[in-house]
């Protein structure tokens, strides 16, 4: 894999290595783009984007801040970009940035991380629908465990056309109503029991 627009950024690049270069951290190449690290624990990346190059924090949440250059890319929860257009903005802004960095290493000396939540999901207009129709499918839905909630919602949004995702969230309405998670199979009593079931039919057919 290669760094988006390395070729567009070199300049900007090299001169965020040698900020870089000053620090007790290891660079290593991830995801194609140089990455530094503390004890195996990524602290930041430089990135390629169409229109600026960016150092990458990621754990910027946890940074004060104090001249708002860190910006939240999408609903990402810890990670932070600092963004620039020119070597000479980076040279113009090389003490804010080594300030940055050294918060940033301290934090990941300390070991520490931004408390991250699950990314709480939509529902689907269909599943909503089946709600109003059916409380008490509603309430076994509620009843299952976030995490299963969630397998369930990723599994129904993942389907393009609205009719997929109600036959989608109609083939799951037994297992929701057992309690069960989308990838869960029966228990192994239920499996048992049909499995006896199945026997004893064939048995009786001979």
């Amino acid at each position: 894999m290669e760094m988006a627009y390395r070729e567009r950024w070199q300049a900007e690049i090299a001169a965020l290595q040698a900020i870089l270069s000053g620090f007790d951290l290891k660079e290593e190449r991830k995801w194609g783009k140089p990455c530094y690290t503390m004890d195996g624990k990524n602290v930041v990346i430089i990135q390629g984007f169409k229109e600026y190059c960016a150092l990458g924090f990621f754990q910027g949440a946890l940074l004060k801040d104090p001249k708002k250059l860190l910006v939240q890319l999408g609903q990402v929860q810890a990670a932070r970009v600092m963004k620039f257009t020119s070597a000479k903005e980076i040279a113009t802004k090389a003490a804010t940035i080594k300030a940055y960095l050294r918060e940033a290493v301290a934090a990941a000396k300390a070991g520490m991380k931004v408390e991250t939540k699950p990314a709480k999901l939509p529902l689907p207009e269909e599943l909503k629908q089946k709600f109003r129709k059916d409380p008490k499918f509603k309430r076994a839905f509620e009843a299952l465990t976030p995490g299963r909630q969630r397998g369930y919602l990723f599994h129904f949004t993942g389907a393009k056309l609205s009719a997929t995702r109600t036959a989608r969230i109609e083939k799951a309405m037994p297992a929701i109503f057992a309690g069960r998670g989308f990838l869960e199979r029966r228990s192994s009593v239920g499996r048992v029991s049909d499995s006896v079931s199945r026997h004893s039919n064939r048995v009786s057919r001979r």
